[in-house]
Parts: structure tokens; sequence; C-alpha cells
């Protein structure tokens, strides 16, 4: 979750207010599985999020030290009553342990003004498994939820944040001033991906 001060204009809030109700797509990568959230993963979700170093990052609407209770009431009283309506939420898994969730990718709208989220549990950090994750919640988003454009945040100090969004062809547009859980970050970093933008990154990568 991160903060911004950008505003969408007229006419994009009036397509995305169009937007149906569809149900989150299981995807399925070269070494993912993304499906969505259910209350079973709940116990992978707490293994794997309830970490300083994950939560860190986030806004400072997260609390920490994290209750113990706080997964399963974000979960169940949170994700799954909003899926499919005005967010989606995936869980991602390998393909070789398709029964324990390492992260999560959600997508929403109205934009705050951000669109998208994610963590991963820091034991799968560097291995290029979110830029992988996010490559199929883009495209869902532009071809199947009519998105024009996707803006991104992230705060300013969070590399590995940066760099999902540089490996998948969005554009740097600003700064803003943010509050994370962790007091040293003050800053957020703003980004714009438009559906012609992530078309002519996947032309030139040939994904």
């Amino acid at each position: 979750m991160e903060v911004s001060s950008l505003i969408q204009p007229a006419w994009f809030i009036s397509r995305i207010n169009l937007i149906k109700m569809i149900y989150p797509p299981t995807f399925k990568t070269n070494r993912l599985i993304l499906k969505p959230v259910t209350e079973a993963d709940i116990p992978a979700y707490e293994k794997h999020f309830i970490d300083y170093e994950v939560i860190r990052h986030l806004a400072a609407a997260v609390p920490w030290p994290y209750p113990a209770d706080g997964v399963r009431k974000f979960v169940l009283d949170y994700i799954l009553p909003t899926q499919g309506k005005n967010h989606w939420v995936w869980g991602i898994f390998l393909k070789q342990a398709p029964d324990e969730l390492i992260g999560v990718v959600d997508l929403w709208t109205p934009g705050k003004p951000e669109h998208r989220g994610f963590w991963l549990g820091r034991k799968f950090w560097g291995q290029g498994y979110m830029t992988e994750a996010v490559a199929p919640v883009n495209d869902f988003a532009f071809d199947q939820l009519g998105f024009e454009k996707l803006i991104f945040s992230n705060a300013k100090g969070n590399t590995h944040s940066h760099r999902v969004k540089v490996k998948t062809g969005a554009r740097l547009i600003g700064n803003g001033a943010g509050k994370f859980v962790d007091p040293a970050y003050h800053e957020t970093e703003e980004w714009e991906l438009t559906k012609e933008e992530w078309d002519k990154y996947k032309k030139s990568t040939r994904r």
C-alpha cells in the first residue's frame, strides 16, 4: 500500500466505474501459480507475511507489531468479501509447492491513486518471482477489466519494488510524501504504465 498526490482524470474514473464483477482467474507462469486467496491459505500467509523485513516496506496504516489474528481478520473480513468486485487478490505459489502461499499480488479500483500492491516472503526475494507474478495481473487489468493505465507506488529506497516496476516497463513519474512502517522511509516513488506501453513492452521482450 502506498500514498500519492496524483489525481485521476475524469475520463479514466468513468471508464473504471464500468468494470464488471469478475472473479480472479488462476494464472500459471513458468515457475508460479497465481490463484485467489482463500481461508485455507491463512497459515502460510501468516508464516511468510508476519516478518518485519516484509512489513516495514508497507504503508504506516499496517500495524507493527502485527496482531496475532491480523491475517485471519484481513482475509475473512476484507479480502474474501471484496474478491471480484472492486478488488482482486491472488496468492503466489511455486509450482513445486502448489499448496503453500509465498506472497500476494492484489489489484483494486478506484485507485488510491495506485492500483496494485504486492508482498513476497523474504526467503523468496531476489529470484525474479514478483516480476513473473505481476505480468498476468497486468494482462488481466488491461485486457479483462478495461484499465487504460495503472498507477503504482512504493517507498523510495525500496529497491526490490523499484526493480519490479523497471523490469515490467513502468515509467517513474514523480515522488511524494509518505509514511511507512519503517520510519526511515518518508517519500514515495510514483509510477505509470499505460496499456499501450505494456503492449509495447511485451513485444520488446517477446513475452
